[in-house]
C-alpha cells in the first residue's frame, strides 16, 4: 500500500504554482472574448504609444471567466508593476491609502470583488481616479486640516461579479468598462488543450471536447476538470485523456453531459418529484435541500437559469419541461398547463 498523500505547505504552494501556471502571460495567448480583446489591444497600444497610464478598467462577469487573468495581462503588457487586493480586504481609508501611496508611476492597481468595497470608503477612490489626489484628514476636531497628497499616475482595475451592486459615482469614473460571456465549446476545447500541453497530459481532441461540453462555459471549471480527469486516466488509461477516459472520470465526479454535479441535480429532482415542478418558495426549497438561501441564489440557480431548466416566477422557482426530460421524469399533467 502506497503512504497517503500530504498536503505539506510546500506541496501547497506548488500546486498553486501549478495554477498560476496555466494562466496566459499575453494577450495574444488569451483565449475567447475577441471584442474584449481587440478593445484592450487598442487601448494598451495607445497608452503605450503616448507614455500614459492607461484608464481605470472595469471587469464584470461571472467567476472563472479570467477577469484576474486579464489584469495581469495588462500589467504585463505594459510592462508595469502590478498589485492585488480585495474589496473586502480594505476595511479603513488608511488601508487604502497605503496601497495608493505605495504606487509607482504606470502601476496597475487590482481590486478584486470591488463591490464589496464598503460604500463609506468608494469616496476615498474619487479624487484619486480622477485627479490623482489623496485627501488626508491630519488632526482632530476643530485643529483638523486636510492635506492633499499627489499620487503618481496609475491604473485601477476594478473586478466584480455583481455590477448591479456597484454605485453609479464608482462605476462611472472607470473609462474602459467590459464584462466577460461564458465561453463557446470550440473555445473551451482550445483552452484545455493548451492547460494539458502545460501540464504534459495526453490529451486526444475528442477528450477535449468531452471536458469543454461539461466545463458550464467557464474556464476555471475547464481547468480543474482536466486535472481531475488527467489523475483517473493516468490510473486507469495508461495516460491518455481519450473521450472514453474523460466520460468515466466525470461519470465517477457524478458530473453528466450538461455539466450538472450531484447537487445541481439535487435541487432540480426537488422541485420536479417533491413540489410537482412548482413554484416553490426558496425558503422552502433551501430547507428541502439542505442548503442556504443565499447559496442557492449564487451557486446553483444562475447555470440552471441559463441551461434553461430552471425559471424564477413571483411565486417561486418552477423546473422547466427541459428539466423533466433531463431528469427522465414525466411532467404532471396539471404541471404542464400552469407552467408552460
Amino acid at each position: 500500500m502506497s503512504p497517503p498523500r500530504i498536503q505539506t505547505p510546500q506541496r501547497i504552494e506548488d500546486e498553486l504554482e501549478l495554477d498560476r501556471s496555466l494562466r496566459p502571460k499575453r494577450l495574444q495567448d488569451f483565449v475567447g472574448q475577441p471584442s474584449l480583446k481587440e478593445q484592450l489591444t487598442i487601448s494598451i497600444e495607445a497608452a503605450r504609444a503616448r507614455g500614459e497610464a492607461l484608464d481605470h478598467v472595469l471587469l464584470a462577469g461571472p467567476p472563472g471567466l479570467g477577469k484576474t487573468t486579464l489584469a495581469q495581462i495588462i500589467a504585463a503588457e505594459l510592462g508595469a508593476p502590478f498589485v492585488m487586493t480585495a474589496g473586502p480586504a480594505l476595511e479603513r481609508k488608511a488601508d487604502i491609502a497605503a496601497f495608493l501611496t505605495a504606487l509607482e508611476p504606470g502601476s496597475i492597481f487590482f481590486v478584486d470583488e470591488i463591490h464589496r468595497l464598503q460604500r463609506a470608503l468608494e469616496e476615498t477612490f474619487y479624487p484619486a481616479m480622477e485627479d490623482r489626489q489623496l485627501p488626508i484628514t491630519v488632526g482632530m476636531g476643530a485643529g483638523a486640516r486636510i492635506v492633499t497628497l499627489e499620487l503618481p499616475p496609475f491604473t485601477l482595475i476594478g473586478a466584480t461579479t455583481r455590477t448591479g451592486l456597484l454605485t453609479a459615482p464608482l462605476r462611472d469614473r472607470f473609462g474602459l468598462q467590459h464584462r466577460l460571456e461564458h465561453y463557446d465549446l470550440a473555445d473551451l476545447a482550445t483552452i484545455v488543450t493548451r492547460s494539458a500541453q502545460i501540464l504534459g497530459v495526453a490529451l486526444e481532441p475528442d477528450g477535449a471536447d468531452a471536458i469543454a461540453g461539461r466545463s458550464r462555459g467557464t474556464p476555471r471549471v475547464a481547468n480543474r476538470l482536466l486535472k481531475r480527469v488527467r489523475d483517473y486516466a493516468e490510473v486507469r488509461f495508461g495516460g491518455v485523456v481519450t473521450a472514453d477516459a474523460a466520460d468515466a472520470a466525470l461519470a465517477l465526479l457524478e458530473i453528466d453531459e450538461l455539466g450538472l454535479d450531484r447537487l445541481d441535480r439535487a435541487l432540480l429532482r426537488a422541485i420536479c418529484e417533491k413540489f410537482e415542478g412548482g413554484p416553490v418558495g426558496l425558503s422552502t426549497l433551501a430547507a428541502t435541500v439542505g442548503e442556504e438561501q443565499d447559496t442557492i441564489e449564487d451557486v446553483y440557480e444562475p447555470f440552471l437559469l441559463q441551461c434553461g431548466l430552471l425559471k424564477r416566477t413571483p411565486r417561486g422557482r418552477a423546473a422547466t419541461r427541459h428539466a423533466f426530460a433531463h431528469l427522465g421524469l414525466q411532467a404532471p399533467a396539471a404541471a404542464v398547463d400552469s407552467l408552460f
